[in-house]
């Protein structure tokens, strides 16, 4: 019965180090994926109709927004927002830049994403291209984003997107650093890009 009982300890010891390693390796796995960049590669188009990749995130902090321009307050609102931060943290523009991904490219060609954020600010620049595209980037980045008919009993007609409504903040090598959250106070807002950019 002794001899039982210490075989049994043994196993419970042999079991408590390989799940503390197991735990171990996962940590570490998950300690380099977040030391990696954020979201996935991408190749879509900016708003002056020149092509763009996920290698534009990097080099300077930046302040990445999901939107749309049919919507009717949170995104203009944010924009505004965001343009008057960087004008305060970033007044020459040299230190951080900003982007606007479309989460509605069936309606917004870059031409015209381009001309909706021209009219708020001229530090952000928007991102669009083929609806697939688009979606899986949206996705690859872990946004929210769903069609919703403005009239449920015709589906197929006039609609609205529900979307993730933060700012994420990347640093300069385009990892994850935060977010700024809609209705965020503005001076939290602003230390939060101060301290994008001191790194």
């Amino acid at each position: 019965m002794k001899t039982v009982r210490i075989a049994l300890w043994i196993a419970i010891a042999l079991l408590a180090g390989l799940l503390g390693w197991l735990t171990l390796e996962m940590s570490k796995t998950g300690e380099k994926l977040a030391e990696g960049p954020f979201g996935v590669p991408f190749a879509l188009v900016a708003q002056d109709g020149q092509p763009i990749t996920e290698q534009a995130f990097t080099g300077k902090p930046t302040a990445l927004f999901f939107g749309f321009t049919h919507c009717p307050e949170v995104c203009p609102t944010t924009l505004f927002e965001l343009d008057g931060w960087l004008a305060k943290v970033d007044p020459d523009g040299t230190k951080m830049q900003a982007y606007i991904v479309t989460v509605d490219p069936e309606r917004d060609t870059p031409e015209i994403l381009g001309a909706y954020v021209s009219n708020v600010s001229k530090r952000i620049t928007g991102i669009s291209g083929p609806t697939d595209k688009v979606m899986e980037m949206v996705k690859g980045y872990r946004v929210y984003a769903r069609k919703v008919p403005v009239d449920e009993k015709n589906p197929t007609g006039e609609y609205t997107m529900d979307h993730t409504a933060s700012v994420f903040l990347l640093d300069r090598d385009g990892r994850f650093r935060g977010t700024i959250s809609y209705g965020e106070n503005p001076d939290v807002a602003v230390q939060k890009l101060e301290n994008l950019i001191k790194g």
